[in-house]
């Protein structure tokens, strides 16, 4: 395919700071790549992930490396897993649906999306300030609590305190080992937490082989794309798809598959970028058991068509977002 393909840094201001065991941000910086072919264009979006030696620049430089001629299957050879191909591959599955006058679900041979029901994220801080996030989102079905702190009993306890009636996931952020994960399990399981997002560092999880999991355990930074599942066995209960892991909504596609065959179940989850960066996972996510695409709910402002989020949960994207 013949396109010209350009890259632009754009920054989304968040609500309110937000804050995890790695530290704060008050903005979300992406870049947005524009696939345009034929008088039409194709967007996506991706979030350069530090923890995975990713820049803005150093992604922006892989893309501007591309040649102006290819396909989407070349686009998986030339770039590795990671932000930049997410964003080229998305944009070229908008292009494609829009040349070819279909919604990419179709597109992909998918049925129809419908909207989900997606975790809201709390932001690490001390005990009765987490309470009163919770207390303001009660209301919602499902909550996600950021830990991997020594202080992470109190938290849990004030939230729980706060959102009686939610439903609880945890995410540990890499910051427990497999003896503080069995120590905490019983209160776990007492306030009725659903499910641990990567409790051990991702290069020392080989702690898990052999552990009792009564809370199921969802790996994160340990998978990213097919490649990285056969070493998942045995250590984890879910993987959480991201499309900036995967590498994109091919990659994410084939990647659900593998691991649903593989006896894992599905968590489809996103960092912080705006309703383009969360479109593509609406649509990879339809029947996952554990939905967390919050990101546009924690900015103060968004795409000029954002996706929509009401009682029933976030909306599949409308054509002039994505897809």
């Amino acid at each position: 395919m013949d396109f010209e393909l350009t890259v632009q840094p754009d920054v989304f201001r968040l609500a309110k700071a937000f804050t995890i065991a790695r530290g704060s941000k008050t903005e979300a910086k992406v870049l947005t790549v524009t696939a345009r072919a034929g008088g039409l264009s194709g967007w996506g979006e991706c979030v350069p992930y530090g923890r995975y030696g990713e820049s803005l620049d150093s992604v922006a430089d892989e893309i501007a490396a591309l040649p102006p001629k290819l396909t989407r299957a070349e686009v998986q050879a030339l770039l590795p897993a990671g932000a930049a191909r997410n964003a080229v591959d998305c944009a070229l599955w908008d292009l494609e649906a829009k040349r070819a006058g279909v919604r990419i679900w179709e597109l992909a041979g998918l049925p129809a999306p419908t909207p989900l029901v997606t975790a809201y994220t709390l932001s690490l801080d001390v005990p009765g300030a987490m309470r009163a996030q919770a207390e303001a989102n009660a209301h919602r079905p499902l909550l996600k609590i950021k830990l991997g702190t020594p202080d992470d009993m109190a938290r849990l306890e004030a939230v729980r305190a706060g959102a009686p009636a939610s439903k609880i996931i945890v995410d540990a952020n890499e910051g427990w080992s497999a003896e503080t994960y069995s120590e905490l399990v019983p209160h776990l399981l007492r306030l009725g937490v659903a499910m641990v997002e990567q409790p051990l560092p991702a290069g020392a999880d080989d702690a898990l082989l052999g552990l009792e999991r009564p809370v199921p355990i969802c790996a994160d930074e340990s998978v990213h794309d097919r490649s990285t599942l056969a070493a998942l066995k045995g250590k984890y209960d879910m993987i959480n798809v991201k499309l900036d892991k995967t590498g994109g909504f091919t990659e994410a596609l084939a990647l659900r598959a593998e691991a649903e065959a593989a006896g894992f179940g599905i968590m489809v989850g996103c960092m912080v970028g705006s309703s383009l960066a969360m479109a593509p996972a609406v649509v990879l996510a339809q029947g996952a058991a554990v939905v967390d695409l919050d990101g546009p709910l924690l900015l103060a402002e968004d795409r000029a068509e954002p996706l929509v989020y009401d009682e029933a949960g976030v909306h599949p994207p409308k054509a002039d977002l994505w897809g």
